[in-house]
């Protein structure tokens, strides 16, 4: 006798969606493994590889034989280089209890949202979003409720646009500057807007993701809104070193805020994951105790320049609109353009997801649909690609997209 296994999973986890970042990564795989000649510009990852002297201290670590359990929170020294950092980044004073260094910011964040979420609490999501905000809330019981900001805010939802969305049962804010996937970076005022609304309302806390910090075209570097003093207990900053270093692999993130917050997420780990990997730990040290300047800027210029090439070539797309991004590596495209027709073979493209799928099975280039992001009509390209495989895929997208008849 057969078992409906999948009926036998638990609700949360059925309901959960499926990360459509990882998906269209999955489905490119899939693809290549058949002998397809895929781009993908799907996941945001730099291709860079990690800097040597982090490298070293990872090597240098083993040969140590740093191979053993750990604090659940991460090594004292290693608490101490991220208050270090953020000093000296950022102007952010916190003790070591108050960091928690976890298995890449994504653990951080949904330590975060675990800690703080009661079930029924409203979870304000600026929108666009990035994709695993939504189902994080969703599988600690919370509801979300999306703020949506287009281009003509420069997709950043304002402090007013926040306002009438507050009320008892609103709980937290889940935000990222520089934002994935619209690249928004919220200026000064901007932050300072915020943290005044944010006074008015003292059962509201806010998850600041800030892991693209060092990724940024704009003349200043984005701010932090726990500078502020009165709203500081509660704000949850998270980072890591996964774009800014070029160490996605390496899974290290962390969380700095009030040591309540802090305790409640160590306990959150300590049952589920315990400490992240030991030699990671090591390494990370070395990696923020180096001044940025000299590991990033390079890879930021280079972002630049190809943000700028991306952008040239994207304007030859007919009807394919956009902001050039402040910061990250992305380009959000408004693609309604393109919605609503059908293909030569008499499939549907009704949305975002439907584009992309046309996109990566006709040109053989993988896309973000703006579902993953809360923006149907949208798609998001990554310019975390070699400046011929930009321009490549950019031609094999608009070769493709001439062949739909579209009535516009």
């Amino acid at each position: 006798m057969r078992h409906n296994m999948e009926g036998a999973l638990a609700e949360r986890v059925r309901l959960m969606g499926e990360s459509e970042t990882l998906a269209m990564a999955r489905m490119a795989r899939e693809l290549k493994n058949q002998g397809r000649h895929i781009i993908n510009l799907s996941l945001g990852e730099p291709d860079f590889d990690t800097p040597e002297i982090v490298k070293e201290a990872a090597i240098q670590a083993i040969r140590d034989n740093y191979s053993h359990y750990t604090p659940v929170p991460g090594y004292l020294e290693l608490q101490e280089a991220v208050c270090e950092k953020l000093w000296r980044d950022n102007g952010l004073r916190y003790e070591p209890h108050e960091i928690v260094c976890t298995t890449g910011a994504k653990q951080a964040i949904a330590n975060a949202v675990t800690a703080l979420l009661n079930p029924g609490d409203e979870v304000l999501l600026p929108t666009p979003y990035w994709v695993s905000y939504r189902e994080m809330v969703r599988f600690a019981g919370g509801r979300c409720v999306f703020v949506k900001a287009g281009p003509e805010s420069g997709y950043k939802t304002s402090a007013d646009a926040l306002r009438p969305h507050i009320h008892e049962r609103t709980r937290l804010i889940i935000f990222s500057s520089p934002c994935n996937p619209s690249g928004a970076v919220w200026s000064d005022q901007e932050l300072e807007d915020w943290a005044a609304l944010l006074k008015e309302f003292p059962q509201l806390f806010v998850i600041s993701d800030e892991i693209y910090e060092h990724i940024y075209f704009t003349p200043q570097r984005p701010g932090s809104l726990a500078r502020f003093p009165e709203i500081r207990d509660r704000v949850i900053t998270v980072n890591g070193l996964s774009k800014g270093f070029a160490m996605t692999g390496w899974r290290f993130g962390y969380s700095a805020s009030h040591s309540a917050i802090a305790k409640a997420c160590v306990k959150i780990m300590g049952q589920y994951t315990s400490a992240t990997c030991s030699i990671t730990q090591r390494a990370a040290i070395t990696a923020l105790r180096t001044p940025p300047d000299k590991i990033v800027k390079p890879m930021t210029e280079a972002f630049r320049k190809r943000r700028d090439l991306l952008a040239e070539l994207l304007k030859s797309i007919p009807g394919l609109k956009f902001l050039k991004p402040e910061g990250a590596f992305y380009i959000f495209a408004d693609a309604s353009f393109y919605l609503g027709t059908t293909t030569s073979r008499g499939a549907q493209i009704r949305n975002s997801q439907d584009l992309c799928m046309f996109l990566l099975n006709e040109a053989g280039v993988a896309i973000t649909p703006g579902t993953a992001f809360g923006m149907d009509d949208h798609i998001r390209f990554s310019f975390a690609a070699s400046e011929a495989d930009l321009e490549e895929s950019v031609g094999r997208c608009r070769h493709a997209l001439e062949k739909l008849p579209l009535l516009k």
